[in-house]
């Protein structure tokens, strides 16, 4: 507000003091031309009277009226430079001679003289117009009219004062045009700035307004919602991941201490039983740290901030397929491929490794001996790309296939699994842009995990 007014002052003063000077001078130009034109009319009167060289009163009631008009004092000399007439009330200076007076010599040889210089007679700046008063060509006298220049000066004052009110109303405006434009800058900034504490105090469903304020605000506003989105949205799953681990870890840990009390007493007693105690406890270990992993993987899916890269899904399904292999053989299940050349699709990095390996775990799992697990990899529509992995085991009700993806959620309670592998596939898919579902193989069992990816576009 203050550099508005500042500007405007500025512009205002660059603007004034030039006008003022002009106004100076107009002024100046303006009396001097009516006083030159009052002084030919008293000219053209007293010609006959000097021409004479008889005192004809009349001058001196026209010089008297004019002076009472005007303001302007009134001399008519002949041509000797002798007063003949003046304005004054009491005449004593009729008959006085102005013959010293330099604007008086110059009228009285012929030439017309204006300015202004100091009278120290009367001790102020005299504005002064002389004329020759002509016969024919002869000279015959002169008209003298003086005009005090403080009067042009009090006039311009009172000019440049108008202008100069004019002037500080423009910058009160001015100011109050600020004031109104940087309060509706202000009031959206402070409105952000108490979302902003109120994020920072613990309410992560605070927002601002996006629709509001300038262009620039409301480029802001959106950034700090989308901001205040992703905060809430890392707050809301690290919250989860830490209820859910602290959960799921209690039982692993529990039984794990159990087992090492029981053998620390069957130590002595009972060796062989303290041997199958830590047997078990070893296995309690295993799950746990296959359950921490999952979590890790887990959580890291949860906060991927990374862009989604060019990934060829045929060459990774075909890679993991044979890492899977010798897995498989030992339980009797086997795994085929179908995959094209090559289909590029977008996927955070390592998110489709993670994806197939889950998806397979999970198929491995439920498949009989004897059984085989379909691995597919097709391009459903120009800008999608699909990832089949087909069991023959027992398949999952409707509702079971919704729920499957929630963490730690298992079909049955007797399995070894932790519970995390689809959760796991629906974060990555989300982080890569893709959908990943569960549907029915057939009416005998059997489940195809589907994911669809975002194939790459050519350009």
């Amino acid at each position: 507000m203050a550099a508005f007014m500042a500007v405007t002052l500025a512009v205002v003063i660059v603007q004034d003091l030039p006008l003022g000077s002009y106004l100076m001078r107009t002024e100046r130009e303006r009396i001097t031309t009516a006083l030159e034109r009052d002084a030919f009319v008293l000219a053209g009167r007293s010609e006959e009277a000097l021409e004479a060289g008889v005192p004809d009163p009349a001058l001196v009631t026209d010089a008297q009226r004019y002076h009472r008009s005007s303001g302007a004092r009134v001399v008519i000399v002949d041509t000797s430079g002798t007063a003949v007439a003046t304005s004054d009330d009491d005449q004593a200076t009729a008959g006085s001679s102005y013959r010293s007076r330099p604007e008086i010599g110059t009228a009285l040889s012929g030439q017309i003289t204006t300015g202004q210089r100091r009278s120290d007679s009367l001790g102020t700046d005299l504005l002064y117009v002389t004329v020759p008063v002509l016969s024919g060509e002869q000279v015959v006298g002169a008209v003298r009219l003086t005009y005090p220049a403080h009067v042009v000066t009090d006039q311009v004052r009172g000019q440049l004062r108008a202008l100069w009110l004019v002037a500080a109303v423009t910058v009160i405006l001015a100011g109050i045009v600020a004031f109104l434009i940087a309060g509706t800058v202000t009031r959206r900034l402070q409105q952000l700035r108490r979302t902003t504490e109120h994020l920072a105090e613990g309410h992560l469903g605070a927002r601002t307004p996006e629709s509001a304020g300038a262009p620039e605000i409301r480029s802001l506003a959106r950034s700090f919602n989308r901001m205040a989105d992703r905060l809430e949205y890392l707050l809301r799953q690290q919250r989860a991941f830490a209820g859910d681990a602290s959960h799921q870890l209690r039982t692993p840990l529990t039984a794990l201490r159990l087992r090492l009390d029981g053998a620390a007493d069957l130590i002595d007693a009972d060796p062989a039983a303290a041997r199958r105690t830590l047997a078990s406890a070893q296995d309690e270990v295993l799950r746990l740290q296959q359950l921490v992993d999952a979590l890790l993987v887990l959580s890291r899916a949860d906060d991927s901030g990374t862009a989604p890269q060019q990934t060829d899904l045929a060459e990774v399904a075909r890679a993991r397929v044979e890492q899977w292999e010798p897995l498989a053989d030992e339980s009797g299940t086997r795994i085929t491929v179908t995959a094209p050349a090559a289909a590029l699709v977008l996927a955070v990095p390592g998110a489709a490794e993670q994806i197939i390996d889950n998806l397979l775990d999970n198929a491995l799992t439920v498949s009989s001996s004897g059984s085989t697990v379909e691995v597919t990899v097709d391009k459903a529509t120009g800008d999608a790309v699909d990832l089949h992995v087909l069991d023959h085991g027992p398949g999952l009700s409707a509702e079971d296939r919704i729920r499957a993806f929630d963490r730690f959620w298992r079909a049955r309670t007797d399995t070894e699994g932790s519970g995390l592998g689809l959760a796991i596939v629906a974060q990555l898919a989300r982080a890569s842009g893709a959908t990943a579902e569960l549907l029915p193989r057939s009416p005998n069992g059997g489940l195809d995990a589907h994911v669809r990816f975002r194939a790459v576009t050519p350009r």
